[in-house]
Parts: C-alpha cells; sequence; structure tokens
C-alpha cells in the first residue's frame, strides 16, 4: 500500500487533469492503478507503451479508452485486469496493492471482482448458454443449484430467458455477445472491463449491448471501463480518456 497517491480526476472547465494526492487507507480511492510502466521487446529494441501512467477509477464509475491502435489501451486493461503485470507500479483495489500476490491470488481475485468481455466471446461451444455462464459460480467454490440459479437470472436480464438451454454455437452473434456479459456479471463483480465489445456486431446488435452495458452499470453499481474505437459507445461513458506518450490524458 502507498503511503500517498497521485489520485487523477477530471477537470470538465479546462479539458485537463487534475492531480490531487489522498492518503491511502480510509480516503483510497475504490480502484487506481499508480505510477504504472509497461515494455515489451522486439527483434531490435525494447518497446516502452506505458511510462508512469496513473488512472483512479471510482465505484460505479463509467469510463471510455479511445483513441488510435497501437498505444496501449489493450494493454492497460490487461493489468488493470490482472491478467499481466506491469514492469513496474501499484494495482491498488480499496487502498491494497494487488501485485504482491501470487498468480493463484490474482486468478481468485479477478473471478470475485473483474469481469471481462472481449471482441470475441470465448465461449465453449458445445455447452449451453447456461453452462458457459455459471461457470464462475462453479469456480468460486457455489453448488450447482446456487450457480445455476444465479446464471438463468443473469440471462433472462440480458433477453436470453428463450435461449437458456441452447448451445451458444446455435445462438446468433448478438446472442453469443450476451452471453458472455452474462458470464462476465454473474458473481456481480465490483468492476467490468471490456475490450471493443461490441467489435464483431452489426449496428443493431451494438447497440442493444451498449445499452445493457449503460443499464447493468447503473443496476449494479459496478465500474465499467471500455476500450473502444466505437464513438457511439464511447459517448455514452461518463468520461472519455486516452494515452498520449505512455501516459493518460482526458480527450472529454
Amino acid at each position: 500500500m502507498l503511503s500517498d497517491l497521485v489520485n487523477m480526476r477530471v477537470n470538465s472547465s479546462d479539458n485537463q487533469l487534475s492531480m490531487d494526492r489522498k492518503v491511502a487507507g480510509n480516503d483510497a480511492p475504490f480502484f487506481a492503478a499508480v505510477n504504472i510502466h509497461k515494455s515489451f521487446s522486439n527483434a531490435k529494441d525494447r518497446l516502452k507503451v506505458i511510462k508512469g501512467l496513473d488512472f483512479v477509477i471510482e465505484k460505479a464509475a463509467k469510463v471510455a479508452i479511445v483513441g488510435a491502435s497501437g498505444i496501449g489501451k489493450s494493454t492497460l486493461l490487461h493489468i488493470l485486469g490482472t491478467l499481466d503485470r506491469p514492469d513496474r507500479g501499484q494495482l491498488l483495489f480499496k487502498g491494497q496493492n494487488l501485485f504482491v500476490s501470487s498468480d493463484d491470488e490474482l486468478a481468485g481475485f479477478r473471478n470475485r471482482n473483474v469481469g471481462f468481455v472481449f471482441q470475441f466471446h470465448h465461449l465453449l461451444p458445445e455447452f449451453s448458454a447456461l453452462e458457459n455462464t455459471l461457470i464462475p459460480g462453479l469456480i468460486e467454490g457455489m453448488n450447482r443449484p446456487d450457480a445455476e440459479r444465479m446464471a438463468a437470472e443473469i440471462l433472462i436480464r440480458v433477453g436470453l430467458e428463450d435461449r437458456l438451454n441452447f448451445r451458444v454455437n446455435r445462438l446468433s452473434g448478438g446472442e453469443q455477445q450476451r452471453v458472455a456479459l452474462a458470464r462476465a456479471l454473474v458473481l456481480k463483480p465490483a468492476i467490468l472491463l471490456a475490450d471493443e465489445p461490441t467489435g464483431n456486431l452489426d449496428k443493431k446488435n451494438s447497440e442493444q449491448v451498449h445499452q445493457l452495458l449503460v443499464e447493468l452499470n447503473q443496476e449494479l453499481g459496478m465500474a465499467l471501463v471500455v476500450v473502444t474505437h466505437n464513438m457511439e459507445l464511447a459517448e455514452l461513458m461518463a468520461h472519455r480518456v486516452t494515452i498520449m506518450d505512455g501516459k493518460l490524458a482526458v480527450t472529454d
């Protein structure tokens, strides 16, 4: 845990980042990336993608990360979701530094607290919508009837009450992405991270998923961070940020 944090906030009056110091502990933000650095090696040298980035995400926030390909948007999302570790820096959840945890401990944290939705849904095609959705509950140690009940509830909420027992390879692309969203939310995570969640969908299905994301953010009180090139989705978020020279910058 840091003795003090750099807390990034949006100042809408001058479109700049204002930086306030907060003491970790009772005043610690809900979720914060602090002084994150990340680089990758190629054939000739090491490419620095993220260079001392700070990012505070408050509870129930709605944030879009936008900008050109290759600036580090997905890299940042993977670090926020603990799928990847930074070269240095801290990721704080309610004041606790997650990256001092082991890989197994991080896997448990992700299952309980972080939902993921990607452009490609990564569902198990031979399983039903219900079976795909209940998997996080089983991983968490729930008994199957309780896991099935929770999975059915969220599938009904995303409009798939008539598709619970359909194998996902029989569902449309839009329905499959709604199953992926249900699976991400079945344990009511603290934060949902979405990477181009409607990149493979047509306009009608994209709009339906966009609306679901906004509604579920409000209903579940989860923070929502979306990486997207879709400006219609970005404009539904309360804040839009980008990455410039490896650091976060506000676009609105």
